[in-house]
């Protein structure tokens, strides 16, 4: 039934799967593959995973296919297919899950239950094991719900009359997202555990307030802040449940770069790792420590996934990515290439790639890759040296 849902579901927006071609291929330098493993050696490694927490989790946050609610909403999605509308391509994201564009977040959070299964007792394992997966679940819906409504188009009311495919679009990008969000909180509430659903809730807020976070253009999209070299460069990430610290961020590009990733799922993804170790009633140390691995192991695919997409000569790429961001720092005159604009369409991004490379940004950003992979393996060797560790130490090298 899955399969059959999902079959249906790609006919309907009518995609395919993206395959990398021959001449993109050779105009990438030996040193950038680096950056992309093959898809064949990150697809061994989910499966290995996927054994070892007996759970197929690549169809985790798909489950809601299966839905009466979501085929009613699939058959409406037809009216839109070719009208351009961001929730297309949101689309095809969630439904092909292309290589590191959603990382498993879902099975990572289940590994690192795997990891500290023996501790809990026999008698609580079943039940413990039961909610870690509603956890994992949940968090990857929510994730999907938020990416979904970040598709929103931003449609001004004196051009709304005749723009009948953006708004009807609009509307079922709204439902989905609402659906996906309001299924996770409902999964969340049959937990019925109160610091749990408070450490999720925290997550929210982040997610919420990243969305009010920084310059944007008219659609809402983030762009880059006027850059200060005299600004700290560092972001220390707290345990704590408040508010993250929005002082003297915007224009330092490592502060500016942590805070947007951490409000836009890094501390989601942070609270699922931590409420796992919660879960297994584990102290309060060891959830600490899966929280920050998670931070840095979300910051660390973050890395990732910008220099990809901005080496990608066929993509758009995010104004608020490590590498712009690191470039506009070191050549500051750059700013002015995406400063005073209304529609990141009006930016020039292959001279903007160009001046960009021109800097110490791609190497900038490998090296911020670097450190925060590492400080992931780091916190995750802290839970012993097991299968599950050694898995996801498996899956931070091949990101």
């Amino acid at each position: 039934m899955s399969y059959t849902m999902i079959r249906l579901l790609r006919r309907t927006v009518m995609l395919k799967p993206h395959t990398r071609s021959e001449s993109t291929m050779t105009n990438l330098t030996q040193e950038e593959y680096v950056f992309r493993p093959p898809i064949a050696q990150w697809s061994k490694v989910i499966k290995e995973a996927e054994k070892i927490v007996g759970y197929p989790t690549s169809f985790m946050n798909l489950r809601w296919l299966l839905s009466d609610e979501f085929a009613n909403l699939a058959l409406h999605l037809r009216k839109i297919v070719g009208s351009n509308h961001p929730i297309m391509k949101t689309a095809k994201t969630v439904l092909y899950n292309e290589h590191n564009n959603l990382q498993p977040w879902g099975l990572i959070i289940l590994l690192l239950s795997k990891s500290v299964a023996s501790k809990t007792t026999l008698l609580d394992a079943n039940h413990v094991a039961e909610q870690q997966r509603m956890l994992a679940e949940l968090t990857e819906m929510i994730r999907t719900g938020h990416y979904i409504h970040r598709g929103l188009l931003n449609i001004p009311p004196e051009e709304r009359k005749g723009n009948n495919d953006s708004l009807f679009a609009n509307k079922i990008a709204i439902l989905l997202g609402d659906y996906l969000l309001v299924t996770a909180n409902g999964m969340l509430a049959r937990l019925r555990n109160q610091d749990l659903s408070y450490l999720i809730s925290t997550a929210l807020r982040d997610l919420s307030e990243g969305e009010f976070f920084g310059p944007r253009d008219e659609q809402n999209i983030p762009i880059p802040s006027i850059p200060n070299q005299n600004k700290p460069d560092d972001f220390r990430i707290r345990c704590d449940t408040l508010p993250l610290e929005v002082k003297d961020v915007l224009g330092s590009p490592v502060r500016e770069w942590t805070l947007r990733t951490l409000y836009n799922g890094g501390t989601l993804f942070g609270r699922g790792c931590q409420g796992a170790m919660f879960l297994a009633k584990q102290s309060v140390e060891e959830e600490q420590r899966a929280f920050l691995f998670g931070c840095h192991l979300c910051l660390a695919w973050q890395a990732v996934s910008d220099l990809q997409k901005f080496m990608d000569t066929k993509d758009m790429f995010s104004l608020v990515s490590a590498p712009v961001l690191f470039g506009l720092s070191h050549s500051p005159h750059l700013h002015t290439q995406v400063s005073n604009i209304k529609n990141i369409n009006e930016v020039n991004y292959h001279k903007l790639k160009e001046d960009i490379l021109n800097t110490n940004a791609v190497e900038r950003t490998k090296l911020l890759y670097s450190e925060h992979a590492d400080k992931a393996k780091r916190y995750v060797e802290l839970f012993g040296d097991n299968e599950s560790v050694r898995t996801i130490k498996s899956m931070i090298k091949n990101s």
